[in-house]
């Protein structure tokens, strides 16, 4: 696997966890698919409307951390990434949920998620 990729495709992640890109519909919009879908940490689904609203629609900063990000290419053009994400509540606990992506390569030459899921688990052993 070409380590530059795994770098760029972690950076993406990490920044559509950032409240800047968050709050964007225009880099939303250039960093998710028109056809992205999602099934969420709560089970449930969303398209990418949904997520434009959800997401622009948040007003707190969300803390977050990204564990075990590993791509396994699906195809030349198209990779899934799987990760650990921790996320940071203000109440002191940390929420975990194995995470997983599909990014596709466009004609354009820009990677966008094409997919997303969250699953909730339970702190990592040795956490």
């Amino acid at each position: 696997m070409v380590t530059d990729l795994r770098a760029h495709l972690l950076a993406l992640e990490e920044e559509l966890q950032t409240a800047a890109t968050r709050s964007s519909e225009a880099r939303l919009r250039e960093l998710l698919e028109p056809d992205f879908q999602e099934f969420g940490r709560s089970g449930r689904h969303y398209d990418l409307r949904q997520i434009l609203e959800n997401l622009t629609a948040e007003t707190a900063a969300v803390k977050t951390a990204i564990d075990d990000f590993t791509l396994m290419p699906l195809s030349e053009t198209i990779m899934l990434a799987t990760y650990l994400g921790r996320r940071f509540q203000d109440d002191g606990t940390t929420l975990f949920t194995n995470r997983s992506s599909i990014w596709r390569l466009g004609p354009d030459g820009q990677w966008r998620m094409a997919f997303h899921q969250g699953t909730p688990t339970a702190r990592p052993e040795g956490d």
